[in-house]
């Protein structure tokens, strides 16, 4: 595949036209760039290492989903690529996605082979995509705060112990507000190589707001026993709350990209930070 101008040409010689106004075509692009770059990392078949490029059915599905679709990815292409340079590089691997949207097919195609799941607040709207994308794995979340909340709560932690670096845990742990204590046991025993939070809704004051989701995350990559960083990237960082909570817990110190309205961070375990779990705060 190459590009020419506002065309991508794909290998048989075939084009479509791909221009900042047809942003509904990102998906289909990245999606098959990928099924397209070192085949040999995901399709591997024979013991014998005998590979080939066909890709998983959720691929070619989400393909056909994005090239005939009218809904445009919550992200842009530029947002969805920080993302996608990441999995290319690391996976298959855990991706644990705050949020099931218009963009959920596409991640979990990008991700075939690993484990990808999906927490979202609306059960109604759960079924409503799952109707039509019943591969995607998707678990509904239960959030303690609303969006109002979010000054008082960034205060209240700093005097709440069981919020501290030093505790540095969420299951069970009733008495910070921000810990998320109603996840699926998957999340709490698994170890994320990814972890993307553009979930919940925060753009009233009901809505739970991603505060909760944020501080978990940064526990999460914090508590991570294997090799290597995890990567969280968090969307809508335009907004108030989402800025000063990614300041506040996932540390400019760790940020990797910025983009449009997504920032990457690279975040080590806590074992390999001077200071670790001993520190006052995370940043």
């Amino acid at each position: 595949m190459k590009t020419n101008n506002n065309n991508i040409i794909l290998q048989n010689g075939e084009c479509f036209s791909h221009s900042p106004s047809s942003p509904l075509l990102a998906g289909t692009f990245l999606i098959f760039t990928f099924i397209n770059t070192d085949n040999s990392r995901f399709f591997c078949t024979q013991p014998d290492s005998t590979f080939h490029s066909k890709p998983d059915p959720i691929q070619l599905k989400s393909i056909l989903h994005y090239a005939t679709s009218r809904i445009v990815p919550q992200q842009s292409f530029s947002e969805i690529t920080v993302s996608f340079d990441v999995l290319r590089a690391i996976g298959p691997c855990n991706f644990l996605v705050f949020g099931l949207g218009h963009d959920s097919l596409m991640w979990a195609s990008f991700n075939s082979q690993g484990r990808t799941l999906f927490l979202e607040e609306d059960p109604t709207w759960v079924q409503t995509v799952l109707k039509d994308a019943p591969e995607l794995r998707a678990e509904v979340v239960k959030y303690r705060t609303k969006l109002s909340e979010a000054d008082e709560l960034m205060k209240a932690y700093k005097s709440e112990p069981e919020c501290a670096p030093k505790k540095s845990y969420i299951k069970g742990n009733d008495k910070c507000r921000l810990a998320l204590t109603s996840l699926p046991n998957e999340v709490y025993e698994t170890e994320w190589d990814m972890i993307m939070v553009d979930a919940p809704r925060g753009y009233f004051a009901e809505a739970p707001g991603r505060m909760a989701a944020i501080y978990s995350a940064m526990v999460m990559a914090r508590n991570r026993k294997k090799s290597g960083v995890t990567h969280v990237f968090l969307h809508d960082v335009n907004r108030k709350v989402e800025r000063a909570y990614a300041n506040e817990f996932l540390c400019q110190k760790y940020l990797k990209h910025s983009v449009g309205r997504l920032w990457h961070f690279e975040i080590p375990p806590a074992s390999n930070v001077t200071g670790g779990n001993d520190s006052a705060w995370f940043c």
